[in-house]
């Protein structure tokens, strides 16, 4: 699939660094740390207003961030309310956080290709009448089963520890977010 592109690059760095380029991001996401190597973090808000943070086995599959969650989860039940979200990693010498929504996938076609994905890296996700179910999963995923998600990004922001330093911000404008 062809890199995204950003429609907007902002340089947020304030030391003289140039901005970092979306590709230090994108290759990351393509080829960096997976599975729980990776260790995304998923924010929402609940109808109450009160935020919530959680791990989540985010995986990057097809130029896109996907993630599972059990329906009887804050965070699902969160999302069913509210699809705005977060979704944050930390990779070796790039933090990145991004922006946008999450819907719940039922598409056969795109479960079954993410679950043969997340069996690659060691989980034996199966799909089961639009549900994944497995043998076992993170604790903070719930009782099985589980429903995947996916992240659709609006804005990203990457800070890097490692040369070259710098912190820029990325928009990707239309529905495909960073699948462009």
């Amino acid at each position: 699939m062809p890199q995204p592109q950003p429609t907007e690059t902002r340089n947020l760095d304030r030391y003289g660094n140039a901005p970092l380029p979306w590709s230090r991001a994108h290759t990351l996401l393509e080829s960096g740390p997976k599975g729980p190597l990776a260790g995304f973090f998923l924010g929402t808000v609940g109808p109450d207003a009160r935020p919530h943070v959680a791990g989540v086995g985010a995986l990057w599959h097809d130029g896109e961030l996907y993630f599972t969650s059990g329906p009887g989860t804050r965070k699902s039940r969160d999302l069913s309310a509210n699809p705005a979200c977060t979704l944050a990693v930390k990779f070796p010498g790039l933090d990145l956080t991004f922006e946008g929504v999450a819907f719940r996938v039922q598409e056969d076609e795109v479960l079954e290709s993410v679950a043969a994905a997340y069996r690659q890296l060691g989980w034996p996700a199966v799909v089961d009448a639009g549900i994944f179910t497995a043998t076992f999963s993170a604790p903070s995923a719930g009782p099985p089963p589980w429903h995947l998600y996916r992240f659709t990004c609006h804005t990203a922001v990457g800070v890097a520890s490692e040369e070259p330093h710098g912190a820029t911000l990325w928009r990707f404008s239309g529905q495909g977010g960073l699948t462009a």
